[in-house]
């Protein structure tokens, strides 16, 4: 696959971690973000990860029960965003997100769903330095050819997610740049898995076990 020119100043471009954590979480039956894994509840471990992958500039978006996730979860390393219109979907949030990174003006974001939590720092870490090699606005890892998350989005994409209706996802966006899509191949099983429910709660601790 043919590469973009890397834009100037890449390979040291500075890139934002945005977890999207505003959902009501209702197939699960209680709040995701509040869900353990390795010892941490599920919004801590993405906190720690992108930590872990070099991230130093971090957004969180709550919704859904936002003050009670507050006053229970260590959210002291990122910078917490309450998205009032999270009724509105998951595009909502990320815009809300984007918004307050606007000043930073970061090259790109490393976007983490809170029910996806089984990363690996080492994943995010490719998938960023791949973006600064390539320049290219959309890099997407995979995984026995299926494709996962997290993503990293370039800020070239920004003002076309800001710019989408209530009722469109940002997949809307990514599709269009598909020709300029990279698909990173990576040994993470935990881009795949996306708890949100009882049973795939259950395969995450299945999979933790397995790790052990």
């Amino acid at each position: 696959m043919s590469a973009d020119p890397a834009p100037q100043g890449a390979a040291s471009a500075t890139i934002a971690g945005l977890i999207l954590a505003a959902g009501e979480s209702s197939r699960m039956g209680r709040d995701k973000s509040l869900l353990r894994y390795r010892g941490r509840t599920f919004v801590e471990t993405l906190i720690a990860t992108l930590r872990a992958a070099g991230v130093e500039r971090i957004v969180v978006v709550l919704g859904h029960h936002a003050e009670a996730i507050r006053q229970s979860v260590d959210l002291s390393a990122a910078e917490v965003v309450v998205n009032p219109d999270y009724r509105l979907g998951q595009t909502s949030s990320l815009k809300a997100g984007l918004r307050a990174l606007a000043h930073d003006e970061p090259a790109g974001i490393v976007m983490c769903l809170v029910d996806h939590p089984a990363i690996s720092a080492d994943t995010i870490r490719q998938l960023i330095q791949r973006f600064r090699a390539t320049g290219k606005p959309v890099i997407i890892p995979e995984i026995h050819g299926k494709h996962g998350h997290p993503v990293v989005l370039g800020r070239e994409l920004f003002a076309e997610i800001l710019a989408l209706g209530p009722d469109q996802g940002a997949d809307r966006v990514i599709r269009k740049h598909r020709t300029r899509t990279e698909f990173i191949t990576v040994n993470d099983p935990g881009i795949l898995l996306d708890v949100d429910n009882p049973e795939t709660y259950r395969q995450l601790t299945a999979l933790r076990q397995e790790k052990a």
